[in-house]
């Protein structure tokens, strides 16, 4: 049967047809896309953002510019590789993440959660989490490679292809709480993640302190060697837009409404991202806590 929820939904998931919830999948669009961005000052309830092309400090250049011979022919052949849009997979992804508006007789207060020093947030397996993990991949703007995550062993694995142009792929919390919970975690320095896996690729972790679907990204790249750890600090993260850096934003520490992995052929501003491969990866996300 089809609801009034499903026809919101959808109408509200082609809406976001033309844009991507954590990369651009290339230089070119990228470029596009932040022009149309930088547009909106023009009118007057859309907060302006400000592209800059500084390379983040914390952003890890060893070996910059220096990918294989076999990753590079690889992704080539794969760009040119066109295969068909998904468009159902696109709505089943898109629409966990995204929010009903909220009658105006049943309109809740939101509850704020302070969170302490040495709190988990996520720990894989367990039944008190507020929130699951659930793929975001670059179907989203037209691509083709697929992942999936299973919550109760934090395993996210896949397949990454450079096939229409995509090479990304994701996972991001559901709404806290049905979208009813925020955290203020200004107590807290950081986030640390266990994980388990990785291989040594370099992933991205995004602290979101907005609803937006395509929102501002709180980035950290970090390279994920077996059985390991690494401390997000919230003093270091790079606010992105689409991969690109933005200038001009300060981070809600007191809002935190969003996490989110990501594995992008691209690292920031249309650099491409050392320690990637087209093909099968995995990453066993096990905990993540303050610190």
């Amino acid at each position: 049967m089809v609801t009034f929820r499903s026809i919101s939904c959808i109408l509200a998931l082609l809406l976001c047809l033309f844009d991507s919830s954590e990369a651009l999948l290339t230089p070119s669009s990228a470029q596009q896309n932040m022009s149309r961005v930088g547009n909106r000052h023009h009118h007057p309830y859309i907060r302006t953002r400000h592209v800059t092309k500084t390379t983040p400090s914390n952003h890890i250049s060893r070996g910059e510019g220096k990918r294989s011979h076999n990753q590079s022919s690889t992704s080539l052949a794969a760009a040119d590789e066109r295969k068909p849009w998904e468009l159902f997979r696109f709505i089943s992804q898109s629409s966990k993440f995204v929010t009903l508006p909220t009658l105006p007789f049943a309109v809740k207060n939101p509850v704020k959660r302070k969170v302490g020093v040495g709190e988990t947030i996520w720990e894989a397996g367990n039944p008190n989490n507020f929130f699951n993990f659930a793929p975001l991949d670059d179907v989203v703007m037209g691509g083709a490679s697929n992942s999936n995550i299973d919550n109760n062993t934090g395993t996210w694995s896949g397949k990454v292809t450079d096939a229409n142009n995509g090479g990304f792929v994701g996972v991001r919390s559901t709404p806290f709480q049905g979208g009813s919970l925020s955290l203020d975690m200004s107590q807290c320095k950081g986030i640390e993640i266990r994980f388990r896996r990785g291989n040594g690729k370099r992933f991205k972790f995004v602290v979101r302190d907005s609803t937006e679907f395509n929102g501002i990204c709180w980035t950290t790249s970090f390279d994920a060697k077996a059985n390991g750890s690494v401390r997000i600090p919230f003093s270091s993260q790079v606010p992105t837009v689409f991969a690109k850096t933005v200038s001009g934003e300060s981070f809600n520490v007191n809002e935190v409404v969003g996490l989110q992995f990501a594995y992008s052929k691209f690292e920031y501003d249309g650099k491409l991202n050392n320690n990637f491969d087209v093909g099968d990866f995995a990453l066993q996300i096990v905990e993540l806590k303050t610190y």
